[in-house]
C-alpha cells in the first residue's frame, strides 16, 4: 500500500539519482573543459583555490562538492555556472487525505485490473501518477490522479493529460500486453469547497472527463467496460472512505 514513507523514500531516491546525475554532467564539463585548455589539475586548483586533492577527487567523481566549489572551478576555466530547477507534473507528495483515499481505491479495484502505485514517467512530461491500473482484456491503462482540493483545476487537467500521455516513458510500459489505449480517471474528496470549485469549472471538467461517474465506478468495481477519462467522488468520514459516482 502507498503510504507517507513510500512518498517521502520515492523523494529521496528521485532527489539522489538526480543529484548523481548533475554531479556527473558537470565533472564531465569541466574535465573536458580542463583538457581543451590544457590545463593540469595543479594549475586548476592553483587558480581556483580549490586544494589539487579535492580537484582530482572531482575530477574522479569522488565526494559530494558544493556548489561553490563548481562555480569556484567554472570561475578559474572562463566558464560560467548555471544552476535550474525545472518545473515538473507535480510533486509525489500526498496529505493526510490524500493517502487513505487511494489506499481505498486500490482495494475497491476488481481483480481483473493490475495495479501500480506511484508511477514515475519522464518524457514529455516528467512526474509521478498516483496510481496506474491495466485491463488487459479491454487493453486499456488508466492513468489515476487523487486530489484532496480542487485549488487550480486548469492546471491540473493540464498535468493530468500531460503524465497520462508520457506513461509509454514508464520502464514497465513494455511489460504491459496489448499496446493498450490510455486514459485517465481523477479522484477527488467530496467537501464542500471541492464541490463547489467543480461547480464553477463544470464545463472544463465535463471536457476533461466526459464519461458518467457512475459508469467509470461500475467498470473500476465490476467488469463494465471502461467508459473513458472520468471524475469520481471519494467520501472520507474519519478513517472510512466510499465512493460515489453521480454528478
Amino acid at each position: 500500500m502507498v503510504n507517507s514513507a513510500m512518498a517521502r523514500r520515492t523523494v529521496t531516491l528521485t532527489a539522489q539519482r538526480n543529484a548523481r546525475t548533475v554531479r556527473a554532467r558537470l565533472r564531465e564539463d569541466i574535465d573536458r573543459m580542463c583538457r581543451d585548455a590544457g590545463l593540469s589539475q595543479h594549475a586548476l586548483a592553483v587558480a581556483s583555490g580549490v586544494p589539487q586533492s579535492y580537484v582530482s577527487d572531482v575530477l574522479n567523481g569522488v565526494g559530494r562538492p558544493s556548489l561553490e566549489t563548481y562555480a569556484r572551478l567554472s570561475a578559474a576555466l572562463g566558464a560560467d555556472l548555471a544552476a535550474r530547477v525545472y518545473p515538473n507534473t507535480g510533486p509525489p507528495i500526498h496529505d493526510r487525505h490524500s493517502v487513505p483515499i487511494l489506499e481505498a481505491l486500490l482495494r475497491s479495484l476488481h481483480p481483473r485490473w493490475q495495479r501500480f502505485a506511484e508511477v514515475r514517467v519522464t518524457r514529455p512530461g516528467r512526474g509521478w501518477i498516483d496510481v496506474v491500473i491495466h485491463e488487459e482484456r479491454e487493453r486499456v491503462v488508466v492513468a489515476g490522479e487523487i486530489q484532496s482540493t480542487l485549488d487550480r483545476i486548469e492546471q491540473l487537467v493540464r498535468w493530468s493529460a500531460e503524465k497520462a500521455d508520457s506513461l509509454p516513458s514508464w520502464d514497465r510500459w513494455r511489460d504491459l500486453a496489448g499496446e493498450p489505449s490510455v486514459s485517465r480517471l481523477l479522484v477527488v474528496r467530496w467537501t464542500r469547497s471541492t464541490r463547489i470549485a467543480a461547480r464553477e469549472a463544470a464545463r472544463q471538467l465535463r471536457v476533461a472527463y466526459p464519461a458518467h461517474p457512475d459508469d467509470a465506478l461500475a467498470a473500476l468495481t465490476g467488469e463494465s467496460p471502461w467508459p473513458g477519462p472520468a471524475l469520481i467522488w471519494a467520501r472520507k468520514v474519519r478513517e472510512e472512505v466510499t465512493f460515489v459516482g453521480s454528478r
